[in-house]
């Protein structure tokens, strides 16, 4: 296309209201400087506890204004994509290219079959050319009962995906749509009548897969049904087993089509190889092992990535992304293009932070102007090209035409031949994990392969449309949450430590910017530190009678008491700009301190432990499966403690100790004796109210409820007794 004809597939915009940021930014610049010059002007002269506890919160201090800086670069500037999806129809229709959709799960119990299928139900229902459409399974549990279930989804694919296309369906996953049209239709008797019939079906497919979870196992009568269920005959087990690789549908060349004669989707079942003794790389194994099959099967030159419990929630989202990839001047060095991870079980005031809005609708955006989002693991359509390792050459462009034209080899041979490609050998002495695909060695090695993908010169997008592309499954209870958290924080501070470190890795090859913007997410661990600092050291010295702070009839309290108002004031105004409420900020100020306590804390010790050789990589997966009791808490935003932790223990021992520590100075006051000095310890005395404030759903929990989803009595027991001995300490 001429340059003179050229009219864009997508557009930027750059977001609004900078002008209220940058004064925020310049006077909390200026606010911070003037207490750092509090710090060095008054330092203690008089040695003893009152010089290190100064010093001390000088340092916590000093880490925060560290890290807010370097926030700031992840912030100062921000876009806003565009789709055309008019145009790109118009000028591409016949020559859209072949897509490849991977949906990961690698456990049948803590991923329900059910769940899984419906994603890919949901997958196989996009507005998009069926013919154009693979998707693949990886099943890293190796589970009958998966694949049972995905055999269960491809008979019902071929009445859903009609149907959805008949009615314009949106939300094409069954049974988030069965869920929220509850009601048969009554203003379309075409479309009454086919609901009926359709959520008859789905009923009795979720029956089956629901009889054969309870069983445990797929029934001999059954497997009989299908070939791909006597691979489990020969005694095959989650971690030592062949590669089992089977096509459920076949979409070449329209060999299987739906109820109205039109193509399905091809449909296709991995569980790679496992023995003992080879290590399988955890989701980035899997991944691998897929680009390398689909390579031999479909060779789509876009990849979708999703988790099994992420469903399409809009039908076009493929050619939203393609707008992107096929743009003629904008779009031939895009990588990826990023979606954010929504969730439709969020409460209406997301009692656990899960939906991350701030980051997700904010600093993703940011992080787009200075060359593009992280890469997160889920939601995100890559370039093949990119994904395996491949460097960008200045001005090297696609031709859409010939990329489709693919080798269609004989089945029977294509599948023995494939499936050599997920053995566990195939790996050995190969660049894979190194230059090749999904990088190996680290917890979050999605953010690693993101990164390597830009430094290879490629650029990526971030993605946030109106209607959201994708729901999935946020955690429902506190320890899960907190241990996904523990996970991450723990990859993305191993990532600043290792030759991946943004600052080393990508010097020269990405902006600076996009550097030190890397850096917001890798030094999360390293906040532990100053945030357990900050909530228990001013608590213990306002029980010695110790200031940290001016004056309230000093000068020097005005630069404090900036910082506070305006940070807090600045955040609660992001945070509803994006969609939340007021008590969803509340409750997004106790997670952020939760997580910086007990997440941080655990996933700074574990890399650390891991750099001294008492450590070694692990992959937890978040369970989606909770009984009813846990639910119904949790959609009355009832807080859940049931299950004993190390990291409930710190919680409750720190907001017990800042609890003994309140009702202290408030008897001081009442018989009139204080111990600490009012006017100089006021901020302590505020901070520590905050502390306690933000606890009342911990402090209910301990005390005041008896469901099972209160404190457990061991925490408590400990808590109490480790709370009163720090206590104790202060004589």
């Amino acid at each position: 296309m001429k340059r003179d004809d050229y009219i864009p597939l997508f557009e930027s915009k750059a977001a609004g209201w900078r002008g209220v940021y940058w004064f925020y930014a310049i006077s909390m610049a200026v606010s911070v400087s003037l207490i750092c010059i509090h710090r060095v002007m008054h330092f203690p002269h008089q040695k003893g506890l009152a010089r290190w506890a100064w010093i001390g919160i000088s340092m916590a201090e000093l880490w925060f204004v560290t890290y807010w800086i370097v926030t700031q670069f992840a912030r100062y500037r921000a876009v806003s994509r565009y789709t055309f999806k008019d145009r790109l129809s118009r000028r591409y229709e016949d020559s859209l290219p072949c897509v490849d959709i991977f949906v990961s799960t690698a456990d049948s119990q803590l991923e329900p079959p059910l769940m899984v299928a419906d994603t890919v139900l949901s997958l196989m229902a996009y507005d998009y050319p069926p013919e154009k459409l693979s998707v693949y399974l990886s099943d890293d549990g190796c589970s009958d009962l998966v694949f049972y279930a995905l055999n269960e989804a491809s008979k019902f694919s071929r009445v859903w995906l009609p149907f959805c296309r008949s009615f314009n369906v949106e939300l094409r996953a069954p049974n988030a749509y069965f869920s929220a049209v509850k009601q048969v239709p009554s203003d379309d008797p075409s479309l009454a009548k086919e609901w009926r019939e359709v959520k008859k079906l789905y009923n009795e497919m979720e029956a089956q897969i629901t009889d054969i979870m309870k069983l445990g196992r797929v029934p001999d009568h059954l497997r009989k049904h299908h070939k791909g269920l006597r691979e489990w005959e020969s005694g095959v087990s989650r971690s030592n087993h062949h590669t089992i690789l089977q096509v459920l549908i076949d979409g070449r060349g329209n060999k299987e089509v739906d109820i109205e004669g039109k193509p399905l989707p091809m449909l296709v079942y991995l569980a790679r190889e496992k023995r003992p003794g080879y290590a399988h790389n955890f989701k980035a194994g899997a991944m691998n092992a897929l680009i390398r099959v689909s390579s031999r099967i479909s060779n789509g030159p876009i990849i979708l990535n999703l988790d099994c419990d992420h469903y399409s929630n809009n039908p076009q989202s493929v050619r939203d992304a393609l707008c992107f990839f096929m743009d003629e001047q904008q779009g031939h060095n895009i990588a990826y293009v990023q979606y954010p991870q929504k969730f439709d079980n969020i409460t209406k005031n997301d009692l656990y932070g899960s939906s991350m809005i701030v980051p997700h609708d904010l600093e993703l955006l940011a992080l787009d102007a200075h060359g593009g989002p992280l890469y997160i693991g889920s939601c995100c359509f890559h370039r093949r090209d990119a994904l395996t390792g491949k460097k960008y050459e200045k001005g090297s462009h696609i031709n859409w035409k010939q990329v489709n034209e693919i080798q269609e080899p004989e089945r029977e041979k294509l599948l023995e031949e494939t499936a050599k490609f997920a053995n566990c050998s195939y790996e050995e002495n190969s660049p894979w994990g190194k230059e090749m695909g999904l990088k190996y060695g680290c917890p979050v090695e999605d953010v690693v392969t993101g990164l390597s993908i830009k430094c290879n010169g490629w650029r990526s997008v971030y993605f946030n449309p109106g209607r959201k592309g994708f729901l999935g499954v946020a955690p429902v209870t506190l320890l899960s949450t907190l241990i996904q958290q523990t996970r991450w924080s723990e990859g993305h501070f191993q990532i600043f430590l290792s030759k991946y470190c943004p600052l080393i890795y990508g010097h020269g090859k990405i902006p600076i910017q996009l550097q030190v913007s890397y850096l917001c997410f890798n030094l999360w661990g390293a906040n532990c530190l100053a945030t357990l600092y900050y909530v228990t050291v001013p608590t213990f010295c306002l029980l010695k009678g110790i200031n940290l702070f001016p004056q309230l009839s000093s000068n020097w309290i005005l630069p404090y008491a900036y910082v506070l108002v305006a940070k807090y004031t600045y955040s609660l105004g992001e945070f509803l700009s994006c969609g939340g409420t007021l008590k969803g900020w509340y409750n997004d100020q106790r997670m952020w301190l939760y997580k910086r306590l007990t997440s941080y804390l655990f996933g700074f010790c574990q890399t650390i432990m891991r750099y001294l050789g008492f450590s070694k990589l692990d992959f937890t997966i978040t369970g989606k499966n909770v009984d009813d009791d846990v639910s119904k808490r949790f959609e009355q935003e009832m807080m859940e403690f049931g299950a004993a932790s190390s990291m409930f223990i710190i919680l409750a021992t720190i907001a017990l100790f800042n609890l003994l520590a309140s009702i202290s100075i408030a008897r001081s006051i009442i018989i009139k004796k204080p111990a600490t000095d009012l006017d100089s310890c006021a901020l302590q005395i505020l901070l520590n109210g905050v502390v306690i404030i933000i606890n009342l759903p911990l402090f209910e929990a301990l005390f005041l409820r008896n469901d099972q989803g209160c404190m457990p009595t061991t925490v408590t027991c400990q808590s109490i007794v480790l709370a009163a001995l720090a206590y104790i300490l202060r004589y």
